[in-house]
């Protein structure tokens, strides 16, 4: 059995990743991808929120534009039609 690093196990913690289930495409992977990043991030934010490390409004904003970055993601890669 092989060991793996510290920071590996850490990173698949704090950003687990799930297996994609839908309809295959590589646009429908990829969003899925950031979909779960997304999702990811948010968790912290309302965390550090909730834990009073960041203010209301700071978490607000950075979730603000992570949706914003999540709509585009979806334009370029979803909305081709």
């Amino acid at each position: 059995m092989t060991q793996s690093s510290p920071n590996f196990d850490k990173d698949r913690f704090f950003n687990p990743r799930t297996s994609y289930r839908g309809e295959f495409t590589p646009e429908n992977l990829a969003f899925n991808a950031n979909l779960q990043e997304f999702a990811n991030k948010v968790t912290v934010i309302c965390a550090l929120e909730t834990n009073g490390k960041i203010s209301p409004s700071d978490a607000y904003y950075q979730i603000k534009e992570l949706w914003k970055k999540l709509q585009e993601s979806k334009r370029n890669l979803l909305d081709h039609a």
